[in-house]
């Protein structure tokens, strides 16, 4: 008899940024490797990500800061993460994704879903509104997953450099959370 993996999503814990970190650089390295400059992919190692996934959990700057992760079997799988919105015009009550990732090889069985659900949640539960999340043009996979959960580009777009190379041009997917 096959066993069924216990999920779950909570916020994350003192332990958890190394996984985090390995789970990003996985992520964000089969996702944009051919999207990001050469330069900016070879940086995404786990060691370099990890002291901002360490402060981001350790001392989150306030209560709309979050970082959850989403578990199978008590191993982190993916995680996310969730701040203020710091665009120009976004107002109190918007949030911001500011990313999300689950590992390669723990895709397609909902972890994303449940970690954007509890994403809303909390938002909610912090008086916020709204939510956005800047995705790279040409992550046509993150796209599909953002409109299924009713997100939609609002016309905003801004330019990423890294390492002086090309621009990557992210546009803005947003949502009223009454409709997410």
């Amino acid at each position: 008899m096959a066993s069924i993996a216990t999920t779950l999503v909570r916020p994350a814990r003192a332990g958890d940024p190394a996984s985090i970190s390995a789970i990003q650089a996985r992520a964000w390295r089969m996702a944009y490797g051919n999207l990001l400059p050469e330069t900016t992919v070879e940086a995404l190692t786990p060691e370099a990500l990890l002291p901002a996934w360490q402060r981001a959990v350790d001392e989150p700057p306030s209560p709309k800061h979050i970082v959850l992760v989403a578990t199978a079997d008590d191993i982190v799988v993916g995680f996310a993460a969730v701040v203020p919105s710091a665009d120009r015009d976004a107002v109190a009550t918007d949030g911001q994704l500011a990313v999300l990732a689950v590992d390669p090889s723990h895709q397609r069985n909902g972890h994303g879903s449940r970690l954007l659900s509890a994403v809303v949640e909390h938002l909610r539960a912090h008086g916020l509104t709204a939510l956005t999340a800047w995705v790279p043009e040409g992550d046509l996979a993150r796209e599909a997953f953002l409109r299924s959960a009713g997100m939609l580009p609002d016309g905003a777009r801004r330019g990423y450099q890294g390492a002086g190379e090309s621009v990557v041009t992210e546009i803005r997917f947003s949502a009223d959370l009454a409709e997410v």
